[in-house]
């Protein structure tokens, strides 16, 4: 089932997400829908708290980049990606020379804006099966990553613009924020 976005301006996406443990009630269904709510959205990555919960959860699915990248764009070093649930999840290491791209988010629609982070992060998690896991990982998938776990910290990729860029973008912010927006998919505004 398709779940609605929460947009900026929602109080959750600011909370630092809880981690959960086998028992959480219809988890499987909860990630079976993050997935199809993902790309009924056209995204790279979902948060839980995006879709309204304040849990330790987000999907990342890199190889969709793979798959639509043109012969002339830039390539990444993790190709071909990689499609995977991440539970509970702790950087352990950020390192490697930061780099920008445009980032843009599913509560955010229609600002993008350069973000600069670490090419490698080194993450501590459980998969959806509660097996632990301590991985590295490099490229557009690190990029991805550090978005949404910086969703399941109450970090938005916004926060790291510089002050007078954010307070250009303080209309459209505000205007994501009382549903003065048209995008493709549910969403969900603050009341």
């Amino acid at each position: 089932m398709q779940l609605p976005i929460i947009a900026y301006g929602s109080p959750i996406l600011r909370k630092v997400a809880r981690n959960i443990d086998q028992d959480y009630p219809d988890l499987k269904k909860l990630i079976e829908d993050m997935w199809e709510t993902l790309y009924a959205s056209n995204g790279v990555g979902l948060a839980a708290p995006q879709i309204n919960r304040d849990i330790r959860l987000f999907v990342v699915d890199s190889e969709v980049i793979f798959n639509n990248l043109e012969p002339e764009d830039e390539t990444y070093p993790d190709a071909p990606g990689l499609k995977r649930v991440f539970i509970n999840a702790k950087i352990k290491k950020l390192e490697g020379e930061p780099w920008p791209y445009n980032e843009g988010c599913l509560s955010i629609p229609k600002i993008n804006e350069d973000v600069t982070r670490p090419a490698s992060v080194t993450l501590e998690y459980l998969d959806e099966d509660f097996q632990p896991h301590t991985e590295t990982f490099i490229g557009i998938t690190a990029r991805i990553i550090q978005h949404e776990y910086d969703h399941i910290e109450g970090k938005l990729f916004i926060d790291y613009l510089k002050p007078l860029k954010k307070k250009m973008l303080q209309r459209k912010l505000t205007d994501i924020s009382k549903g003065k927006i048209q995008v493709g998919y549910k969403m969900l505004f603050p009341k």
